[in-house]
Formats: C-alpha cells, sequence, structure tokens
C-alpha cells in the first residue's frame, strides 16, 4: 500500500495528483529553495489515497452521493441542506486506525524537529492544518478559501479532528457549487491535509504578496498586503492593511500606504476556539507593522519564487514574533490577471452621474448596477436573486454562491486582498471595499451603480445609472508600424499609471504633482513646512489639527510626509512607464488652487487672475516659496536616486524669462538636480510667447521643451481660458498660435533641441495634431482615452507626407 503520509522534503511540483497543489507548492519551495535562503516551515501532507482510503473505508461514499443527487445549486437553501448533511456525515465517520496512526508518527516526528524541549514539558507543537484539492486546474486555485484552514492545532486528538474538519470542507457549499457548476465530479476530486509548523505571527505580523498588480496586471512590481498577528484577517477582510509597492527593475519600494489596523488575530487559550482578536494600540495602528528592510526581503524572495515557477504568484507569509524572522507559508500561482489578453483595452465609462452615497478600494476597471441587497449576515444570503448589487460589511467563502450572480460588490471593510476583493477579481465583477459606511449609506432595494472606472477609488453612486464599454484590440491597429512621430501621453493620477501603461505608449509627456498634492498630500506645503510653529503660535483650529493628524498619520516629521508622499507619486507614475521618459512637471498651481489645500488661505495672496499671476517658475525663487521648493527637490531626488527612476527628466512651467529660468536651474543643482548628474534631463515648457521668441537663449539651458498649447493660447490672444464669456474667442487653431507653434518648433531644429507638445489641442482635435506632424514635430502627449485614435490618424498623415 502506498504511503498515507510524506513529508514536504519528498514533495515537488509534479505531486499535484498526489497532494494537491497547495501542499505541492510547500514541497516544492522546502526542498528547491530553502537552500536558497526562503525559509519555509516544515511540515507533511496526507495523500489523496489516504482521502479515497477513508470514504472506502468509512462506507460514506455512496451516502454522499445520495445527499448530492439532484442539486440545483442556485437554490441556496437547498443547497446549504445538503452540504451540511455531507459534512456531518464526514465527521461523524470514523478515521482508519492506520491512517491515524500515520498521522500521529509524522506530528511526533516533526514536534522533535520543532520543540524537543516542549515535549519534554509535555506540551504539545502548534501547527496549522489546511486543505489543499488534487485536481489539476483545482477548483481552490481560482477561487479563494475553497476549503478550510485550521490555526494554533495543538495535539494529536485535536489534530485528528483537525484533519477530519478538513477532509469535512471539500464539501463546503461553495466547493460543492463551484464544483457542480464548472462540472467537476465530485468523486474525482481527492483530498490533502497540510500539517505545517505554525510560525507565531500573533506575535508578529503577516500577509499576502503579489508579484502582478492585482488591479492592473502591470508585471513589474510586487504588492505586499501586511498586518499584525495571524492572517485570516486580511482575507476575512477584517482589517484593512498596510501596502507596500515594491518595484522589480530598481529593488527600490516605491509606494507606501499605513492602513487601519484596528485589531489583530493571536492564539487564545480556549481548547474549543483557539483564536482570538484583540485590539490593536494607536501608536501601533500608526505604524507599519514590517520594516523597510523586511518589505525588501519579501520582495526580493517573491521574485525568486516566480522566478522558479515561471509565472507570477500569490504568496502568503509570516513574521515570528519571538525571533523576528520571515517565513513563507504557501505559494499558488495567480490566476486572473496573468491569463489576461494584453491586447485587448477594455473600457467602462459612466454616460451620466449620481449622487455618492459611498467610497472606497475600487477592484478591477468595470461598472455595474442593480437593486442594492443589504445583507448582514450569512442566514441572509437566501435573500439574494441574480444581477442584484451584493451590499455588506465584508465577505467570507460562504457567501460564494451569491457573489457569482451578483452584479457588483461593495462591503464596509477589507482591503484589495481580502476575500470579497479576490472573488470579485477572478468574478470580473466590479466590487468596491473598505468604504466604511455603505451598509448604512444604501437602502435595501434602492437603485445603486458601482463604479471602479475611476482609478484606485471606488464609487458608489445613487441609481441605475448608463454607461458604455468599449473594447479595443491594439494588436490589430499597429501591424504596419508605429509613428515615427512619438506618442507619449499626460498622466496626472498615480493610481491610473499601471493601466495606462498598457496603451501604446512612448512614455509621458506630461506627468503632473498637482493631482498628487491635492488627492494624496491634500495639504498646503507651508502649513506642513512649518507645522510645529503655526500650532504653538496657535495659528491652527482644533479642527485643523486633527484633520491634518489623520491625513499625516504615521509622520511626526511633517516635512517628511510631503516628501514621501509627493516622491511616491511620482515613483507609481515612472515605475509604471520604466524605462521610457516621463517628463514630469513641478508644481504648477494657481493661488486660487493653492488655497484650496487645507490651511492654503493662510499663506496665498489675493490675486484678480491667477492664470498670469504667481505660478510656475516665478514661486521657486522667491522668499515665500523656496523652502517649499527644497522639499519638492527632495522628493524628486528621492525618487530618481533612491528609488532608482533616472527615467524622470524635470519640466520646468511657466517661464517668463531667460533669468528666471537660470535661478530656477541654479536652486535646483544646489538641492542635488543638477542637469546631467545621474542622466538628469531639464525640460521647460513653451506657453509664452516670450519662451518662443527668446528660444535659441532658453535652448542653452535646457535639453527639451514641451509647448503647453493651453497657456500659450491665453498669453498669445489675451483670452483668460477660464473667462466664460470670452471662451469663443479661445482657440488653439488660431492663425496667431499656430505661428508661434511653428516658430517654437523651427527653433529648436536650428538648436537641436527636443520639442513636443502636451497641450489639450490634439487630444481635442484631429486636425491640429495633423498641423504638428507636418510641422515636424518630435512628439505629442495625449490624454489616455485619445491615444488609439489620434495615432491611427498621424499615421495616416506620416504616411501621406513620405508620399
Amino acid at each position: 500500500m502506498k504511503p498515507f503520509i510524506i513529508f514536504f522534503k519528498d514533495l515537488a511540483i509534479k505531486d499535484v495528483p498526489v497532494v494537491g497543489g497547495k501542499n505541492a507548492s510547500l514541497g516544492e519551495m522546502y526542498s528547491k529553495l530553502s537552500g536558497k535562503g526562503i525559509r519555509v516551515p516544515n511540515g507533511f501532507a496526507t495523500t489523496a489515497d489516504a482521502y479515497f482510503y477513508f470514504l472506502e473505508q468509512a462506507g460514506i461514499k455512496e451516502e454522499i452521493k445520495k445527499i448530492l443527487n439532484g442539486l440545483n445549486t442556485r437554490n441556496i437553501l437547498d443547497l446549504a441542506k445538503r452540504g451540511r448533511a455531507v459534512r456531518q456525515t464526514i465527521l461523524r465517520a470514523q478515521l482508519p486506525t492506520e491512517l491515524e496512526a500515520e498521522i500521529i508518527s509524522a506530528y511526533k516526528k516533526l514536534s522533535k524537529e520543532y520543540a524537543p524541549s516542549l515535549l519534554r514539558r509535555g506540551g504539545d507543537l502548534d501547527v496549522a492544518v489546511r486543505s489543499s484539492a488534487t485536481a489539476e486546474d483545482l477548483p481552490d486555485a481560482s477561487f479563494a478559501g475553497q476549503q478550510e484552514t485550521f490555526l494554533n492545532v495543538r495535539g494529536e486528538v485535536d489534530l485528528l479532528i483537525a484533519v477530519k474538519k478538513c477532509v469535512a470542507s471539500l464539501f463546503t457549499n461553495r466547493a460543492i457549487s463551484y464544483r457542480q457548476d464548472k462540472g467537476f465530479d465530485h468523486f474525482t476530486i481527492g483530498l490533502s491535509v497540510g500539517v505545517q509548523k505554525m510560525v507565531r505571527s500573533d506575535l508578529g505580523a503577516s500577509g499576502v504578496t503579489f508579484t502582478i498588480d492585482t488591479e492592473s496586471g502591470f508585471k513589474d512590481i510586487v504588492l505586499i498586503n501586511s498586518i499584525y498577528g495571524l492572517g485570516e484577517n486580511i482575507v476575512q477582510g477584517k482589517v484593512n492593511p498596510d501596502e507596500f509597492y515594491y518595484f522589480k527593475p530598481t529593488g527600490a519600494i516605491i509606494s507606501k500606504t499605513i492602513g487601519h489596523k484596528d485589531i489583530k488575530m493571536v492564539y487564545s487559550n480556549d481548547h474549543q476556539r483557539p483564536t482570538k482578536d484583540i485590539k490593536v494600540s494607536l501608536a501601533d495602528q500608526h505604524r507599519q507593522s514590517i520594516s523597510d528592510s523586511e518589505i525588501k526581503q519579501l520582495a526580493e524572495w517573491a521574485v525568486m519564487i516566480e522566478k522558479h515557477y515561471g509565472r507570477p504568484m500569490d504568496i502568503e507569509w509570516a513574521k515570528d514574533g519571538r525571533n523576528n524572522k520571515l517565513y513563507i507559508i504557501q505559494a499558488r500561482p495567480e490566476t486572473v490577471q496573468s491569463q489576461r489578453d494584453y491586447n485587448i483595452i477594455e473600457e467602462y465609462v459612466l454616460a451620466q452621474r449620481g449622487k455618492i452615497l459611498a467610497r472606497g478600494r475600487s477592484v478591477g476597471s468595470r461598472i455595474g448596477a442593480g437593486i442594492a441587497r443589504v445583507i448582514l449576515d450569512i442566514k441572509g444570503i437566501s435573500q439574494f436573486k441574480p444581477g442584484e448589487v451584493l451590499v455588506t460589511d465584508m465577505t467570507d467563502p460562504d457567501w460564494e454562491p451569491i457573489m457569482k450572480i451578483a452584479s457588483a460588490i461593495v462591503t464596509d471593510r477589507g482591503g484589495r486582498t481580502c476575500h470579497a476583493a479576490i472573488v470579485s477579481r477572478e468574478l470580473g465583477i466590479p466590487c468596491v471595499v473598505g468604504t466604511k459606511n455603505v451598509t448604512s449609506a444604501v437602502t435595501n432595494g434602492q437603485g445603486i451603480t458601482v463604479s471602479c472606472a475611476e482609478g484606485e477609488e471606488g464609487f458608489v453612486y445613487e441609481g441605475e445609472l448608463k454607461f458604455n464599454i468599449k473594447k479595443t484590440n491594439i494588436a490589430d491597429l499597429f501591424k504596419g508600424g508605429r509613428p515615427k512621430t512619438k506618442i507619449m501621453l499626460n498622466i496626472g493620477a498615480p493610481d491610473i499609471a499601471f493601466t495606462s501603461s498598457f496603451i501604446p505608449n512612448d512614455g509621458v509627456g506630461l506627468a503632473r504633482e498637482e493631482f498628487i498634492v491635492a488627492n494624496y498630500i491634500k495639504i498646503h506645503p507651508r502649513v506642513l513646512l512649518n507645522y510645529e510653529e503655526l500650532k504653538k503660535q496657535k495659528k491652527l483650529t482644533a479642527a485643523q489639527i486633527r484633520e491634518i493628524a489623520k491625513i499625516t498619520v504615521g509622520y511626526a516629521d511633517k516635512k517628511k510626509f510631503y516628501v514621501d508622499k509627493l516622491s511616491q507619486g511620482v515613483g507609481i507614475i515612472a515605475a509604471a512607464f520604466y524605462p521610457k521618459d516621463v517628463i514630469l512637471r513641478l508644481s504648477d498651481f494657481k493661488t486660487d488652487e493653492y488655497k484650496t489645500l487645507l490651511g492654503g488661505d493662510r499663506f496665498e495672496p489675493e490675486e484678480d487672475n491667477p492664470l498670469l499671476g504667481w505660478r510656475g517658475a516665478s514661486r521657486y525663487y522667491h522668499p515665500e516659496f523656496i523652502e517649499v521648493f527644497k522639499m519638492e527637490c527632495a522628493a524628486l531626488r528621492l525618487a530618481r536616486d533612491e528609488m532608482g527612476l533616472t527615467n524622470v527628466k524635470i519640466m520646468i512651467p511657466f517661464v517668463r524669462t531667460v533669468e528666471e529660468i537660470k535661478k530656477v536651474i541654479a536652486i535646483m543643482a544646489q538641492q542635488g538636480l543638477k542637469r546631467g548628474r545621474n542622466g538628469l534631463e531639464l525640460y521647460m515648457m513653451t506657453e509664452v510667447p516670450s519662451s518662443v521668441i527668446l528660444a535659441d537663449e532658453f535652448a542653452k539651458y535646457v535639453d527639451g521643451f514641451s509647448i503647453g498649447s493651453n497657456d500659450l493660447t491665453m498669453a498669445t490672444l489675451g483670452v483668460d481660458r477660464n473667462s466664460e464669456r470670452i471662451a469663443a474667442l479661445y482657440d488653439e487653431r488660431d492663425e496667431a498660435v499656430k505661428r508661434l507653434i511653428s516658430q517654437a518648433i523651427k527653433s529648436a531644429r536650428q538648436t537641436k533641441t527636443k520639442i513636443g507638445i502636451c497641450g489639450q489641442g490634439p487630444s481635442d482635435y484631429p486636425d491640429f495634431a495633423r498641423f504638428l506632424v507636418e510641422q515636424g514635430i518630435d512628439s505629442i502627449s495625449l490624454n489616455p482615452d485619445t491615444v488609439i485614435k489620434t495615432t491611427v490618424d498621424i499615421l495616416k498623415t506620416e504616411k501621406r507626407l513620405r508620399n
């Protein structure tokens, strides 16, 4: 007879039919990667033969078949009733004596390896007991949590009970439903039970790591989610985790977000319930749950694991709080984004707007609408009807039978790797998690729309709104090659950067800092620069102090908050397009825009026409703003030098005179941003007539020009582009504007300086884009939604010019 137990050292990925995907993968890593420095806790697995032997010896196979005969998985109550009956049948059955003996013998062997002193004192080794299905294309390889996991299991008696519970979990309601709907025979799939030494993450931290971005499919990053305590709280969505991005090409952390880690799961002394949730101190909530060095260690391991398996991976890890060491406790293939056809660009666009009822983290990029069904307890899932929107506090695997028939899902709690997010991603259903208030903001039975098509933030709108879906196969568009004119993108929001990177492009011609400051920082930089002094002098209200504390959580040094958040926003955009050029425009807020930031009214003057006032280059050397500009320089130096994103080129906006650009360049050089150092290129915006007229002089100080057609049109025609009364006079295609643009391109040619355009004109007007190509412009930067149609048009123009 074949053995019922195999230790990890004797397992490899080829053993999926023997011990299932999870256990085969653990064996593969333990035997092949431990020697390369990746720590994997040892353990053993029961085999599929052991499972089938149990069913045969206990005589329960036919009984289970009878219970499931005629099941309709759409009948939630019937599914629940039959599933419960099958599980009870398994739990009542007796494990074969010889199987019990092998499990106990293996447990003793594992205990001697890890805890000989504990055994001498009469104690028991703590282990995790996990289920692993054995089909080649596993149901649980694509659906999260099909079977059960039991943590902090101690002693022979409790281990045998946990093994039987794992076997029973092959017949959870969601597993039965999934297999039946996918056409799997319930009795051709076996179950392996993995028994692994517990990592004391209840005293440390735990989390999940993806070697691909879970929303966009961008492959050059590692996404790490982290919480305190045992990792079940991430999957269950009970805790919003910390989130970190690591950029593979440069080996740097490019983004950090502190989650709301208010509880953690730890060991308990209750024999019946071996784990419990306890509160996390406020100080710990505001700190990273793992250090930067640990983030890098996990990311480096993730890259090694991905390379070993040759595909993107979904990895679980834990940090032992006793020895402060990291361990990998599971790894499986990522099954959603890695299966995508990246030639198909799918765009969901709202055709109308409604009142925003709730907002949270978006999962995917789709839109769904329907009648809201607010369900707060598993007992209420029988009320759910196909096509409704599931609104709940959080989901767990038992909710899957209704999740797959929902038009959208919204939860109060959870992060991007919680159960609701994972399953929604796999089903292709729009989902917004972590809203905090959707179950109270939405009324049961009302029509709502769930939009994940507007970036990182997802919205729940009142009413069933109309939306459009546009699909484009980019492989068919550029079979004859790409245009000679570089087609670049205008990007403001970091949260759309990864997704936008899949649009055919030659880099970013305009990356705007303003969105990062307005949406991630939200506080006027001079408030952050002088925070302690302002607070001491009572120049900030109690409400403002509370709001600043909330926004800058985890940062005692408010200047560091500004530098970090700005560098991380820039880092995400630069990483998305690396190693292509990303031309970053320095901050170009006007006084009225700066005033909208928290505390901005204290520092900004009144201006009748901010568009022609204190903005762009004129701020950077001004005594009232130079220290803010130095913080901005520090952020860009961090992105380029420490993150390794040397594809960032820096562009100076709204330059009026040659003396002005010389002043700005001198300050930048003093702050470590010297032209030519570490490949740094400087650009300037050409957006006032003086920058066109003196282009040959400006060319001595920069590597490139970028025409800002919006402001150039305003300054040339003397039209305030914000004035509605004279809006009809504003037109980038006016002959005077076109002559200046033509002159700017000619001057750039003569001085051998690169020149592009990043204004709105070519995105809005195909004839304007054609004019630019005819003039010989080097690059055209477009809004992402106009790139494909404009690129096709430019190809036609270039072909016509060649002929």
